[in-house]
């Protein structure tokens, strides 16, 4: 599975942001796919994740702010970022497990301005 991630960049503190994570293969039949991050010296966070059921969790830093969602016909999961903060600056990493299979994207990178 390949995961290719994208919509990461610079903005100010307040502002928004959406990430896409497009995979090569059906996520309807995956087990969950999630967004985690990880910020300089710091370990890799869950972010949210969502199941082809559309489950979500959320971390509680993010609850109310982020929403992530999934677009079965392109393949494609979404983390829409509202009223980002500085502290949620760091790589965001799409991950999709298929058959409990762990697929890694790679990261793009999200800094926000204080």
């Amino acid at each position: 599975v390949q995961l290719q991630a994208s919509g990461g960049g610079l903005v100010q503190a307040g502002g928004s942001l959406r990430l896409s994570c497009a995979a090569s293969r059906s996520i309807f039949n995956g087990n969950y796919m999630g967004w985690y991050r990880q910020a300089p010296g710091k370990q890799r966070e869950l972010v949210a994740t969502i199941t082809s059921g559309a489950q979500t969790t959320y971390a509680d830093s993010v609850k109310g702010r982020f929403t992530i969602s999934v677009d079965n016909a392109k393949n494609t999961v979404y983390l829409q970022m509202n009223g980002l903060k500085p502290e949620d600056t760091a790589v965001y990493y799409c991950k999709a497990v298929f058959s409990w299979l762990n697929y890694w994207g790679q990261g793009t990178q999200v800094t926000v301005s204080s």
